[in-house]
């Protein structure tokens, strides 16, 4: 009877969720028929784009911004940007981006994976233009902020809208492969801003240079269908066997497949409707605390900052002293950054949660500290380039650590730690914090550094960094080769 009733539960569950991490996991589905490999990378490169999008954006104002302050290369009359502003213009589009998280987490389901990817394209495209265009810092604000808003909608749309139509065998593969497009975006923005860091007026094209990725995501997702999944939800058979025809590709037999896979979700699915329990129940604490914490964490130590502020951080550091070495720097930064990525979601399952978690966070905060100390020491002449070259060393040492831990283990815990009737609403308000601890950060960065200076500003993300390694290792658990059911468990203990 407890297993018949949990086995309910697990096909609520699989049902309901909105998001990647708690996509179908009905295993003993289609894992064992033919795959239209063509058709599946499809699948799950189109709707990537924005993703990748997403990343661009993060590199590209990293060199934006510094074309956008300098008098000669603005090509603008503006570009004398307060410190505020500075990080409003960085900000903008993480603002937006918690406002497209808002509407998703409510209206998602109603709109439909590809409504909500094609909403990203419209947003990414119409931000793009006005930020293009911008004759003011307002305008210019304002155009990220619609970018952002694009961005909200493609981080809830694409993830589901991969984990619902991959097929189970690659579904593993895909899910693993999306922090890595996002951070390929990133080092696509680097290098896009060191090629055009002397052009006057670079800035614009920086940011221009996405319209043509933007028209292929967008017109991508005309062509592709629904989530055949979304659809049996909305109770629309006709329609979900049409979508999981055209998803199942060229493929033997596919009627007969259709078919089968149809009445799977259906049966999954069913009729039945479970009411969730309340997300901030006393049962609930545990999870809340513990995901609530690992977000706020990985952002208040410094991530944002070191990403879209890269270049400037590199010049601070006096070992490159213009901004095209500088902007180089950020390209073999970001390269890195991919290369640990790639490494970190090979090995997650084999080394465990806990043991990623610890060991990365206190790489990065001991890195931090390196940090903050070869920044004040390179104002002494005897040994400022050993400082400077210290400082780099660590700043290596901090984007390959926050990889290892806050980069894949986060969002696997989020996804795994909260009950099966609360876990959607869980994810969305980490969602949302996660967006808005990003925009605090990156808005405050430059006035910070300005009011206390660099090497203060650093000690105070590793101060964080200690209190998070602490925070982690009293209510951290560790969940790798655990079920879901043994999870719960261990939450409610």
């Amino acid at each position: 009877m407890k297993s018949d009733k949990m086995k309910e539960r697990l096909v609520v569950q699989a049902a309901e969720e909105d998001v990647m991490e708690s996509a179908p996991l009905i295993e003993e589905s289609a894992s064992e028929r033919e795959i239209d490999l063509t058709r599946a990378i499809v699948l799950f490169l189109i709707p990537a784009l924005g993703g990748l999008l997403f990343g661009y954006d993060i590199g590209a104002t990293s060199g934006a911004i510094d074309s956008i302050k300098d008098a000669v290369k603005s090509g603008t009359d503006w570009y004398d940007l307060s410190a505020f502003q500075e990080g409003l213009v960085v900000s903008s589009a993480l603002l937006g981006g918690m406002v497209g998280s808002v509407f998703t987490a409510a209206l998602g389901s109603k709109l439909g994976r590809k409504t909500e990817l094609l909403l990203a394209s419209v947003l990414y495209g119409s931000g793009i233009l006005v930020s293009v265009f911008a004759g003011s810092c307002p305008m210019l604000c304002l155009g990220r902020l619609t970018y952002g808003v694009g961005v909200g909608f493609a981080m809830h749309g694409a993830p589901s809208y991969i984990a619902e139509t991959a097929p189970s065998s690659l579904r593993g593969l895909f899910i693993s492969l999306k922090e890595a497009l996002i951070v390929f975006g990133i080092l696509l923005g680097y290098f896009v801003s060191f090629l055009l860091v002397d052009d006057v007026g670079g800035w614009r094209w920086n940011y221009g240079v996405a319209l043509p990725v933007i028209l292929v995501f967008g017109t991508g997702m005309l062509f592709l269908p629904e989530s055949p999944r979304l659809l049996i939800l909305q109770k629309k058979v006709d329609e979900a066997k049409a979508a999981m025809r055209s998803v199942c590709g060229d493929v033997n037999d596919v009627d007969a497949v259709v078919e089968s896979e149809t009445a799977l979700m259906q049966t999954v699915v069913g009729d039945q409707q479970k009411p969730s329990e309340g997300l901030f129940e006393r049962r609930n604490w545990k999870p809340l605390y513990i995901t609530l914490s690992l977000v706020f964490f990985q952002q208040a130590t410094g991530q944002p900052s070191v990403l879209y502020y890269a270049q400037e951080i590199f010049q601070k550091a006096k070992i490159f002293s213009d901004s095209s070495s500088a902007s180089a720097a950020a390209v073999v930064m970001g390269f890195w950054k991919l290369v640990t990525t790639i490494f970190s979601a090979t090995k997650v399952e084999s080394l465990g949660r806990r043991p990623l978690l610890l060991y990365g966070v206190s790489g990065l905060t001991v890195s931090l500290g390196v940090l903050s100390v070869s920044n004040w020491l390179g104002d002494v002449p005897s040994i400022s380039t050993a400082a400077a070259w210290g400082g780099v060393v660590a700043l290596l040492v901090y984007v390959g650590s926050y990889q290892f831990s806050f980069g894949p283990v986060t969002w696997l815990l989020v996804g795994e730690l909260y009950p099966l009737e609360t876990r959607t609403q869980g994810i969305a308000l980490c969602t949302f914090t996660n967006f808005g601890v990003n925009f605090l950060v990156s808005l405050l960065f430059p006035v910070l550094s300005d009011s206390i200076g660099l090497s203060a500003e650093y000690l105070v993300f590793a101060l964080i960094g200690a209190v998070g390694v602490v925070s982690i290792y009293l209510s951290v658990p560790e969940t790798t080769g655990k079920s879901l059911e043994e999870i719960e468990a261990i939450m409610e203990s």
